[in-house]
């Protein structure tokens, strides 16, 4: 029988904030419940946005709420020798090409909207350009339409190449993208279920395709309803989201445990993180997460 392997993965662009802890307690409660292994990645491929200290205090402040992952914590940062060879053999399978266009290029053609942002014309697709000093794109054109299952949001379908485009798989600057560095570390990793915000159930049409294209697995998914704020905006760093507290961890786990349709008792207020965290795995019931489509979605392109 296939060992069950969930993650964590938060990016160290700040501390964790109530939506980090719904998308952590949800994973970990996924993955414990069927025996599994929870693993926890800090995904700080985008240097650029690294918060100095915040990966420590995102260490510090899981094990304060009481969770505790198998292995290692994993570091992007530490990995972009495996994303190059990755995406050395999709360009030596032609599924890549270099692009010297930008945003703001494509904002004065005029190129449409999708769901994920503008759509890619495929201006530079048969330029032949240097890889050097260029973005690299995956071509999309053999996507067609991809679809899952996904364990809250039931099926669920994207036609890449008319509504998304050729991707960027890594940025003019040098940086990695999102989309290869997290295909990439789950197939490593062993992961076989993905639990995560649903402004990601688009990202994730983009992802199986990669892992097709790279001849990877593809894993389970269950997406679970955003957090949003006061304005119905996804609760994130970028908004101005409060930090969890230390102080409060029960509270907070409790709420948590509510915005995910179980049904923990007041008693539990009285418990220690640990003890709820257990209650929550021996409860956890998914049936019971809500469907709320995202009312934005993030946008992981460069």
């Amino acid at each position: 029988m296939t060992t069950i392997t969930g993650r964590f993965a938060p990016s160290p662009s700040g501390p964790l904030h109530f939506g980090s802890l719904v998308a952590a307690l949800a994973s970990y409660c996924q993955a414990k419940a069927c025996s599994g292994r929870w693993l926890l990645r800090i995904e700080d491929v985008d240097t650029p946005r690294v918060v100095a200290g915040a990966a420590e205090q995102i260490l510090r402040d899981l094990e304060a709420f009481g969770f505790a992952w198998d292995d290692s914590v994993l570091y992007q940062s530490e990995r972009f020798e495996q994303y190059q060879y990755y995406l050395d053999n999709l360009l030596g399978q032609d599924d890549c090409y270099a692009c010297e266009c930008s945003r703001r290029n494509l904002r004065e053609q005029n190129a449409p909207q999708g769901p994920l942002g503008l759509i890619y014309p495929g201006n530079c697709r048969d330029k032949q350009l240097s890889v050097a000093n260029h973005s690299i794109r995956l071509r999309t054109k053999k996507a067609g339409v991809v679809k899952f299952s996904d364990r809250v949001y039931g099926e669920f379908a994207l036609n890449l190449s008319e509504t998304v485009g050729d991707f960027v798989l890594k940025r003019v600057d040098d940086i990695y993208a999102y989309h290869l560095a997290v295909v990439i570390d789950d197939e490593q990793q062993g992961v076989n279920q993905i639990v995560r915000g649903a402004d990601l159930l688009e990202n994730t049409c983009l992802h199986i395709f990669l892992q097709q294209r790279l001849g990877f697995d593809t894993p389970s998914y269950m997406h679970i309803p955003l957090v949003n704020n006061a304005t119905g905006v996804k609760l994130s760093k970028q908004t101005g989201a409060n930090a969890i507290d230390q102080q409060n961890a029960a509270l907070q786990l409790l709420d948590a445990l509510i915005h995910l349709g179980q049904s923990p008792g007041p008693d539990l207020l009285t418990c220690k993180p640990a003890e709820i965290l257990q209650w929550a795995i021996d409860n956890w019931t998914p049936e019971l997460i809500p469907i709320q489509r995202p009312s934005i979605a993030e946008n992981f392109e460069s």
